[in-house]
């Protein structure tokens, strides 16, 4: 089919199916969506709670230990503890219906998803990492979420292949890193970001290959540079001792002069390693994929409309998937071997498998929840293949035949992701607060729920600015402090929304670990530290701009090539679309000016 204008059923904009997506979508035999891009994304990201942990009781029979877990005490839903939920001494199958073809599909779904405990936390295979979740294969870690094969990371989020470090955002093989964010293959790296292959620096922008630098922006294969500038040996040394890097002051000092420094020089419209075709943001390893966003190393092909995917992913689309994972849609949260996996939740291995959540090394399901090792199934009740075969695409049809509608009017027949009234989250729960973020009255309008905060009664014994400057005059007995975040009593423009937690405790190998780093203690908790490095990463949008490359400088002014760029004197006719809006004050460049002046 040609290319197709449609109207979004959610936020009325106008939105471009293109004749390569009708293609995929008729290759996986599902109907066009009648959502944009970005709704479908937000849909999708409220089905997934990173970051928000509660105490509560365990469910199953006979447990009633207190435990960690994503579900609110007063959830509807049942919580096991996710050694008991992976354990065989239960059965999910336990909660099969016959299908109701007098009921509409997303009601009876609803009623399974209430009656199918759930594991507290995304967790598998950790060890010594209980305050972890969306983590696989990790060791001591803690409060680490959305990642795997770390070791004693802690306080980070999307990190993977990682060991000894701390306050990270979407890092690939990061070894005492701390405060990176969209970094990888990097040692000793500090207060950094979009840097690879890098060691024993600080303050780095978009470098490659550097070692011993600081305060540096776009500079590759060099050694003993600050502010872009060579030093000796001996000089850089020197300097760095200088700049008392063990003092927060300092540190915050260095990271106005950096931020202001960063606006100097061109960025690349795109933040990008070893892509060919492809359009979105932070992309390694990738091949004609679009509107692809955090895309990890081992290799993506034929993929459109991604976020937080990657290491051998082959024609998917619209969703966040990894590792071995084809000619799969609209899934959150499916992973490690899995193909034509279509509108689902949390699948790990398997294959054929519809409007399910929370289900593992299985195949041909069909709105199932809870299920491990299990095939032909709907409703979590078990049919013979042709009986499987016979009844999935009567399912189908009813669905077209009486579709769902929710409380906002919008209608969902075969081929629509789950709607939001059926999450088991809150808007401000998920993840779709942190990428985009609502009031209570906007979520509410749009038909999401809100969790407000509770009350906390907590025993401040030290202010924020009452820390020690110096990571030197720290002293052991700092552990048993409560310390007030910096945000109660010097809140940003406009209040904090950071889901802050008021407090925060140093807990013993995070103070070992700034100790051993020489790096002074934070003054905010967790949660705001982790908004400030969201903020450090760009919007998952694109905008359609033109080279600001002006004939021998900027538009700007501000930076003066070092080259005769193949366009002269004149402005570079190159346009291209990037994740930099158009008001922003970074200087962009396409790909060909850009290489002229940094590569």
């Amino acid at each position: 089919m040609n290319q197709e204008i449609k109207t979004c059923q959610n936020c009325k904009q106008n939105f471009t199916i293109e004749s390569e997506d009708f293609a995929f979508y008729d290759k996986i035999k599902v109907p066009p969506p009648t959502w944009c891009s970005e709704c479908r994304m937000i849909r999708r990201m409220n089905w997934r709670n990173e970051r928000t942990l509660y105490k509560r009781k365990c469910d199953a029979p006979g447990h009633n230990e207190e435990i960690i877990s994503i579900y609110h005490k007063d959830s509807p839903f049942k919580v096991y503890d996710y050694k008991y939920w992976w354990s065989d001494e239960w059965d999910s199958l336990i909660y099969g219906k016959d299908y109701d073809f007098s009921q509409p599909f997303f009601e009876q779904f609803k009623e399974l998803l209430r009656e199918v405990p759930h594991n507290n936390l995304v967790s598998g295979n950790n060890v010594n990492s209980e305050y972890v979740n969306f983590q696989a294969n990790s060791k001591d870690c803690y409060l680490a979420t959305g990642g795997q094969f770390n070791e004693q990371v802690i306080y980070s989020n999307h990190v993977v292949n990682s060991k000894d470090s701390t306050d990270l955002y979407f890092v690939f093989k990061i070894e005492l890193g701390y405060d990176d964010v969209i970094c990888q293959n990097s040692y000793r790296l500090f207060y950094s970001q979009n840097c690879d292959n890098c060691i024993d620096s600080y303050f780095l922008y978009d470098c490659r290959n550097c070692q011993n630098c600081f305060s540096c922006v776009g500079l590759r294969n060099k050694q003993y540079y600050i502010f872009n500038k060579p030093y000796s040996k001996e000089e850089y040394e020197k300097k760095l001792r200088e700049f008392n890097l063990g003092n927060f002051n300092q540190i915050k000092k260095q990271k106005e002069l950096f931020n202001e420094f960063k606006l100097r020089y061109p960025y690349k419209f795109i933040n990008s390693v070893r892509g060919e075709n492809i359009s979105g943001d932070n992309i390694s390893d990738a091949k004609n994929c679009k509107y692809a966003f955090d895309i990890l190393p081992g290799g993506s092909e034929n993929c459109k409309f991604l976020w937080w995917s990657g290491n051998v992913i082959k024609d998917v689309y619209d969703g966040n998937v990894g590792m071995n994972v084809e000619s799969s849609y609209e899934n959150i949260s499916v992973i490690n071997n899995v193909s034509r996996v279509l509108f689902s939740v949390s699948i790990w291995t398997g294959y054929d498998i519809q409007y399910s959540e929370n289900c593992h090394n299985s195949s041909n399901l069909f709105a199932c929840v809870g299920l491990r090792n299990k095939q032909y199934c709907i409703l979590n009740k078990q049919y013979t293949k042709e009986e499987y075969e016979k009844l999935v695409p009567q399912i189908i049809e009813y669905m077209n035949n009486m579709p769902y509608t929710d409380k906002q009017g919008r209608i969902y027949k075969y081929g629509e992701f789950f709607p939001p009234e059926l999450s088991p989250f809150s808007y401000n729960e998920t993840i779709a607060q942190e990428y985009f973020p609502l009031t209570k009255q906007q979520a509410i309008e749009q038909g999401y729920s809100w969790k407000d905060p509770e009350q906390r009664n907590i025993n401040i014994t030290l202010k924020s600015e009452d820390l020690p400057d110096n990571i030197k005059d720290v002293k052991d007995d700092i552990i048993n402090q409560i310390i007030e975040c910096q945000h109660q009593n010097n809140p940003p423009a406009g209040g904090c929304n950071e889901q802050c937690t008021e407090a925060f405790k140093i807990i013993q190998p995070e103070l070992d670990f700034y100790k051993k780093m020489n790096l002074p203690l934070p003054r905010l908790c967790p949660n705001c530290r982790h908004y400030q490095r969201l903020k450090q990463r760009n919007p998952l949008k694109l905008w359609k701009r033109q080279c600001q490359c002006a004939g021998n400088k900027s538009e700007n002014e501000v930076y003066q090539n070092t080259i005769a760029h193949t366009h002269g004197e004149k402005h570079c006719e190159n346009t291209f679309e990037t994740t930099y809006a158009p008001e922003r004050p970074e200087i962009v460049y396409c790909e060909k000016c850009y290489q002229q002046e940094v590569m």
